[in-house]
């Protein structure tokens, strides 16, 4: 990786157009140094994806994407057999050779059949399989069930996954991992043990003005500030999705493609759907306001 201080880690995020404050640089610095993961844990939209992004982009590693869910298993997460593959595979022996050849080259078919030729590459198989820099990205882990933690454990400890037919792979160069988590549920200590831990919030205001004119270079300042301020005003409100900084710069970008210069009350009643996306919170944003916007 290209990191070798904090101040340059910073320097560094920024030249991406990703913006951090001190902490945060801290831990991704640290988690190169120490070769550990880092677990990034806050609300939606607040940029955890993209610091992954951000990283494989200076480091000019590959970036590969574990995304979670319910239901993910094994076989998505590591690997798979191409079950179809060895079953032709199976067919044809026992078509060239008859059954007593098949019954008698059982064990050496056996070998045949689950070797890497029918071995199908999950991501996190693929990244300790890669003989180039990689950066490991667990998105929202806390979407998926309790027991994908679990195979985590072993990939995270020693940067190495077991195949039984195959035996134990080792990484040739340790992935630099990245774990989201958008604090749906609380993640198992054992994981968390393995990992440095970073809170990622919604920014500061100037820093998220700061953010907002680096995604969107050409906006307008004062147009920036404006929306900021009106952003934050929302999330001191009792929403059901309080807006991100992902919809903070929507809203620029879409106020740009209005050709809007000023933050107006009819203004905010038009676009609100950029930035809210609960008729429920609309209606609170909107009694706020007193625009009186109508069901």
């Amino acid at each position: 990786m290209a990191f070798t201080s904090v101040e340059q880690t910073n320097s560094a995020l920024a030249s991406t157009g990703y913006l951090v404050d001190t902490n945060l640089a801290m831990s991704v610095f640290l988690a190169q140094t120490l070769g550990k993961p880092i677990l990034l844990e806050g609300p939606a939209g607040t940029g955890k994806t993209e610091l992954a992004k951000a990283v494989a982009e200076i480091s000019g590693a590959e970036l590969v994407r574990l995304q979670c869910y319910e239901g993910l298993d094994e076989a998505r997460a590591l690997y798979e057999w191409n079950y179809r593959k060895q079953l032709l595979r199976i067919q044809s022996t026992q078509t060239t050779g008859g059954s007593d050849s098949t019954s008698a080259e059982w064990s050496e078919l056996h070998d045949d059949i689950f070797s890497e030729e029918f071995l199908l590459e999950r991501p996190l198989l693929r990244a300790i399989r890669s003989e180039r820099p990689v950066v490991l990205l667990i998105d929202e882990i806390d979407k998926a069930d309790v027991e994908v933690e679990g195979l985590l454990l072993e990939v995270l400890s020693d940067f190495q996954v077991t195949i039984p037919e195959l035996g134990t792979v080792t990484a040739a160069t340790h992935p630099y991992v990245v774990l989201t988590s958008n604090a749906t549920r609380e993640l198992s200590e054992a994981l968390k043990r393995r990992c440095l831990y970073s809170h990622v919030g919604y920014p500061e205001q100037e820093r998220e003005i700061a953010i907002v004119l680096a995604r969107v270079p050409t906006f307008n300042s004062d147009l920036a500030k404006s929306i900021v301020r009106a952003i934050n005003a929302m999330r001191d409100l009792d929403l059901r999705k309080r807006p991100s900084v992902a919809e903070t710069i929507d809203w620029a970008q879409a106020l740009q493609s209005l050709g809007v210069t000023e933050l107006s009350e009819e203004t905010i009643d038009l676009t609100l759907g950029v930035v809210l996306k609960h008729v429920s919170d609309q209606h609170k944003v909107s009694d706020m306001l007193g625009l009186g916007k109508k069901t």
